[in-house]
């Protein structure tokens, strides 16, 4: 199955290499290019796309407010972006406004391609570490009051569930996850998956942003109960 990317930059060269790069593999097929958030999204209407690697700071309309108006579509392409700073103030916003994640511009070749693959195939790509930096950059950002999590479906979550959340929330990865709570990393991973569908979250990021959001942590990695 071929993976179908737009390339959304106003810096031609740059595209330009990203087409390179993308156009060596056998499962990936650049059919799409803009120069702004506008442009994207109105090539987007005549366009079947499956990931668009989207550039943050652009004329006309920025990525946040394209991936924003673009997630908010039925059945929408997923969304990478891609940033120049490993704390581009940008980043968390994008994951807020939809991006299944973000990586650097000067990523290497081989994980730019792997993000694509894993994208597409519905996880999230926001390293764990990289998680935590920026959270705790911006923690200043998001709700901070001492109260429970107020979101309506976090009580649904068993005892077990919330404890991975918080985990997650934290940066750990699954196999980390796996190692903390002595399970198995496909336990874990199953335990993520209920709380996707327990609160109605697309991915692994959407955990860490209402995870934050409502208190259950705090920057620093903190439990907030």
């Amino acid at each position: 199955m071929t993976i179908r990317v737009m390339l959304v930059d106003d810096q031609m060269l740059l595209r330009t290499g990203f087409r390179m790069v993308l156009a060596a593999q056998p499962d990936m097929e650049v059919v799409a290019e803009a120069g702004d958030g506008a442009e994207a999204i109105e090539v987007l209407r005549s366009a079947a796309v499956d990931v668009v690697l989207m550039d943050v700071r652009m004329p006309r309309l920025d990525g946040v407010e394209a991936t924003r108006r673009i997630c908010a579509q039925t059945d929408p392409p997923k969304v990478l972006i891609l940033t120049t700073f490993d704390l581009d103030e940008y980043a968390f916003s994008g994951l807020k406004a939809g991006a299944s994640g973000f990586m650097l511009k000067d990523v290497p070749p081989g994980e730019l391609l792997a993000a694509i693959r894993s994208v597409h195939s519905g996880d999230a790509v926001v390293a764990p570490s990289t998680t935590r930096r920026l959270l705790d950059q911006f923690s200043p950002m998001l709700p901070s009051s001492g109260k429970e999590p107020q979101h309506k479906h976090i009580e649904k979550l068993t005892e077990r569930e919330r404890e991975v959340m918080m985990l997650v929330a934290q940066g750990l990865s699954n196999g980390e996850i796996a190692a903390r709570l002595v399970l198995s990393e496909a336990t874990v991973k199953t335990h993520v998956g209920r709380i996707l569908t327990k609160l109605s979250l697309r991915d692994r990021v959407q955990v860490v942003v209402l995870a934050y959001e409502t208190g259950l942590v705090r920057a620093g990695g903190g439990s907030g109960g």
